[in-house]
């Protein structure tokens, strides 16, 4: 019988192997969907002394070894903002990675579950990474289509090692494919209702994000997104440090053509974000290194990509009454068919969000992908 032991990360070694243990489960020829994050955003997304999501929050990360070879990880996450919003003593895991091995994963969320009981939290929710301001949710469905940037991929046997070691789903998180052709417009019904809320709304306007200006147009979107999102599921408040941390990370792929505001008589009520989805060009950069080549194929790339992943879909509440939403999805709709783009995913969307599913249904948009947030009483 195999010698299995779960072991906390120590030092910088352990760090690398950390992140570098991806590299080791997937393999290429086996997932050829799967895409090889950027190693330095990973360790970025780890680093609690510059990353200030950890201001407010403590992680631990562990490592699984099967006869001393390192074969799964997984990181205890303390939210304690997500805690202090929704007064509920829920913990976190994340960056889940483990071979095709129920006793390991089931060893991997025992000594995460250990940290959290010993913090006093009562549940286990995940996986976030390392929340569900970023990256989150286990694909369940879609394991076939091409990942977009910033979502998460994993092999489907995820799934079964979640049910088999008592994980129990609490919310999904949906995507919609959106294609775009130059020679077609938005259905005659979807138009009409565009046609009307414009003549109702004149005072609704919407600009670029201005890249000259662009911590006063990031301090614009953040007046908007805690308001926006405070009543979704999960929805935690970022700080204005997180959410301008986030902004610089996203500004060297950003295209400001597909990432505009909508102002109401000149003030920010909205905004949406949609980014290059460079997935396309990091899939080409097996080894997820910047260096040497990394860097050239990421910045020499991005106008190469014709598809876009919508990541932010924003509306003050007291907006949300005039069909501004409609109006977004009118305005990105033309946009894309202007500037060249082929067409883009909305994600994610809560399932049971109404509001943000019905623009995307009438549209007639395919629902293609799928997340799981999962949660276990610890």
């Amino acid at each position: 019988m195999p010698m299995l032991e779960v072991r906390p990360v120590k030092d910088k070694k352990d760090r690398n192997l950390f992140v570098n243990l991806m590299w080791k489960i997937y393999d290429q020829k086996r997932y050829p969907k799967w895409v090889p994050p950027l190693r330095v955003g990973v360790h970025e997304a780890l680093d609690t002394v510059k990353n200030p999501f950890y201001k407010r929050a403590e992680i631990e990360l562990f490592i699984a070894y099967q006869d001393g070879k390192p074969v799964g990880r997984i990181a205890a996450i303390d939210n304690k903002a997500h805690r202090e919003f929704h007064k509920e003593d829920i913990g976190f895991y994340g960056f889940f990675e483990c071979i095709e091995d129920e006793a390991v994963a089931r060893a991997l969320f025992d000594a995460a579950q250990s940290w959290c009981s010993a913090r006093g939290l009562s549940t286990m929710r995940g996986p976030v990474n390392p929340s569900t301001n970023h990256e989150c949710g286990l694909l369940v469905r879609g394991h076939s289509q091409h990942p977009t940037i910033m979502t998460t991929w994993n092999p489907k046997y995820y799934e079964a090692l979640h049910e088999a070691c008592g994980f129990k789903g609490v919310k999904d998180l949906v995507a919609y494919i959106v294609l775009v052709d130059r020679g077609t417009e938005l259905p005659p019904r979807v138009m009409e209702h565009v046609k009307r809320i414009q003549a109702q709304s004149s005072n609704v306007t919407f600009r670029d994000i201005d890249m000259k200006n662009f911590d006063r147009d990031v301090n614009a979107c953040f007046e908007v997104y805690n308001s926006a999102w405070e009543k979704n599921w999960g929805f935690f408040p970022q700080s204005r440090e997180e959410f301008v941390h986030a902004a610089k990370d996203m500004k060297m792929i950003l295209d400001p053509r597909m990432a505009f505001i909508a102002e109401v008589d000149g003030k920010p009520a909205g905004f949406m974000l949609a980014v290059p989805d460079i997935n396309y060009i990091l899939a080409r950069n097996p080894s997820g290194k910047l260096l040497p080549t990394g860097i050239f194929k990421l910045l020499f790339g991005k106008k190469l990509v014709k598809f876009v992943r919508i990541i932010t879909l924003g509306v003050k509440p007291e907006h949300r009454g005039n069909g501004i939403f409609a109006l977004f999805t009118y305005e990105a709709f033309r946009r894309a068919q202007k500037f060249g783009y082929l067409g883009g995913e909305a994600s994610w969307i809560l399932e049971d969000n109404v509001e943000m599913n019905k623009p995307w249904q009438d549209l007639g948009c395919p629902q293609y992908r799928r997340w799981r947030i999962y949660e276990r009483a610890v």
